[in-house]
């Protein structure tokens, strides 16, 4: 097995502790495949948001030799202000090698932003300040409606939990589908969450009764091989076609057809990292007409070809 990647977890003063231990769990449960150390800008311990400090083993200087730094969020008064880039933090940030990959949990892209990481970059942070983010940083392209971006080497992603869907996103990229589905069996987690930051936006409070299209989106997952319509789904559901649609996207945050690409896509993605199928039969498979479909689908998802995506992922067990 090749050595393990090394991970810098850079803890700021006022860390939501939660956020902080995500690098740690999940890509410590990831078989050795990466060495995750906590740091801070001066090796002295920080406080958190809770009613307890962290001291880390590292300082600054873990920073300069990680393949992936991690910053998690930090409690801010965000009526008022944002975190600035300190002359310590500046100087611990700018210990990072060119070309090292970053990534940046909920609210802490806008330190990322403040730092210039983000110039020209798509980007995404919690939804509920995207306003004050776009204001802040209007040369950075954000994307409030996703659960996290990858525009490598920096990634960003939204509130909390996005957290453990970046990390098990930085282990599918590096090692493969079964590996990151592993991991997240281990940690009784979801692999892939469906939807983006839509589905958790205060909605209005549904009628009384009303029902959820969770048990029509199992229905459909088990049968991705057929053309599925709207008018199935709606039907499956007991619901009229409008209502059912409404209901879907409150719910997941795509509509019925985005959604369904998006599991055939992901579906595809497994069976090319774990099969020899050709790509017309895998595509018959998943409920994409042609190969030429998958092809296009999948461009549009990640950027490469099928055959492309294999020869990556077949080679990183």
């Amino acid at each position: 097995m090749q050595s393990a990647q090394r991970v810098a977890v850079l803890a700021l003063d006022g860390v939501y502790p939660f956020e902080l231990g995500i690098p740690a769990r999940i890509l410590g449960a990831a078989d050795g495949r990466y060495e995750v150390l906590t740091c801070t800008v001066d090796g002295r311990p920080v406080r958190t948001n809770a009613d307890f400090t962290v001291t880390a083993e590292h300082g600054p200087e873990a920073l300069a030799t990680a393949d992936t730094v991690i910053i998690p969020p930090v409690s801010c008064d965000w009526g008022s202000t944002e975190p600035e880039l300190d002359d310590e933090l500046a100087a611990a940030l700018a210990r990072i090698r060119p070309g090292t990959r970053i990534v940046s949990i909920c609210t802490a892209a806008f330190i990322l932003a403040a730092a210039g990481f983000l110039d020209g970059r798509r980007a995404t942070t919690h939804w509920q300040l995207a306003d004050r983010f776009r204001a802040r940083f209007p040369h950075v392209a954000l994307d409030p409606d996703v659960l996290f971006v990858d525009d490598s080497p920096i990634l960003t992603s939204a509130g909390a939990a996005s957290g453990v869907d970046v990390c098990l996103h930085l282990v599918r990229t590096d090692y493969g589908s079964a590996l990151a589905s592993r991991v997240a069996r281990s940690c009784v987690v979801p692999p892939f969450r469906d939807g983006g930051q839509a589905q958790y936006i205060e909605q209005p409070v549904p009628e009384s009764g009303t029902s959820s299209t969770a048990a029509t989106r199992a229905w459909a997952l088990e049968r991705l091989d057929r053309p599925l319509t709207l008018a199935e789904l709606s039907d499956h559901a007991r619901m009229s076609r409008r209502t059912f649609a409404r209901r879907f996207h409150d719910e997941v945050g795509l509509s019925p057809g985005r959604w369904l690409i998006q599991q055939r896509v992901t579906r595809a993605r497994h069976l090319l990292e774990t099969s020899d199928l050709p790509v017309d039969r895998i595509a018959g498979q998943v409920g994409f007409a042609t190969g030429a479909s998958l092809r296009q689908h999948l461009h549009a998802a990640i950027g490469v070809s099928p055959q492309a995506y294999r020869r990556t992922f077949q080679t990183v067990r």
